[in-house]
């Protein structure tokens, strides 16, 4: 479902000289797979989620998703590919703050040019345990509640993959496990690849498949 080969990144350096973060020759996931994705900070796991979802183009190499190599799109073709296919669950959660829950969910569909389906985002709502939240704006909702609104707006136009950016970093330690089983159980029910990048040991451990970024990314120097 997802492949990447040979893929490259860097980042041109105050100097002008080029810092590369992402040397990858080949990684895969497949339709359904759940993986955790670790690694020091500073190895590139945020920049590796943004090019598989198109918000960095890689300099080189081929991101294959689904039947679509998304390096050959332009940069409107990614947009709307990634709105359609892609679902993204933000550390900072990316809420709109003059919207309520239920209308931000309803606005990753709208985003994806396809029907807004109010009934699925009341139930996406309801299943992330906000079925009583729905008419409350981010600044009304706990830091718990909003990573909930931003579970369900990922999952809000059925993608075929859902990253998620640690997404249970700015959650307090009781809510952690509701936060992970939400995307583990959202993504099961609709056959929904998942990747999760995390730092912490005890949300990794919940996943069969543990990858270390730094152990496949020859981009990254191992002190």
């Amino acid at each position: 479902m997802l492949e990447l080969k040979n893929v490259k990144k860097s980042f041109t350096e105050p100097d002008g000289g080029e810092l590369p973060i992402l040397d990858i020759e080949d990684f895969r996931l497949d339709a359904g797979e759940q993986m955790a994705l670790v690694g020091r900070s500073g190895c590139g796991k945020s920049t590796l989620l943004y090019v598989i979802s198109g918000i960095s183009r890689p300099d080189s190499g081929k991101v294959q998703v689904g039947d679509w190599d998304i390096t050959l799109f332009t940069e409107a073709e990614c947009d709307r590919f990634r709105a359609e296919q892609i679902g993204y669950v933000f550390q900072t959660f990316n809420l709109l703050p003059g919207f309520t829950a239920l209308e931000n969910v309803m606005l990753g569909m709208r985003f994806a040019g396809g029907r807004v389906d109010p009934n699925r985002a009341k139930h996406l709502l309801e299943r992330v345990g906000l079925g009583h939240r729905m008419t409350h704006r981010p600044t009304q909702l706990s830091v718990g509640e909003q990573q909930r609104v931003s579970v369900a707006r990922g999952l809000a136009n059925r993608p075929r993959l859902l990253l998620a950016d640690e997404p249970t970093a700015n959650v307090d330690a009781g809510h952690q496990q509701q936060v992970v089983d939400m995307l583990r159980d959202g993504c099961r029910e609709e056959n929904v690849a998942l990747m999760v990048v995390t730092h912490t040991p005890e949300v990794a451990r919940q996943f069969e498949r543990i990858d270390n970024l730094e152990e496949f990314n020859r981009a990254v120097v191992i002190a």
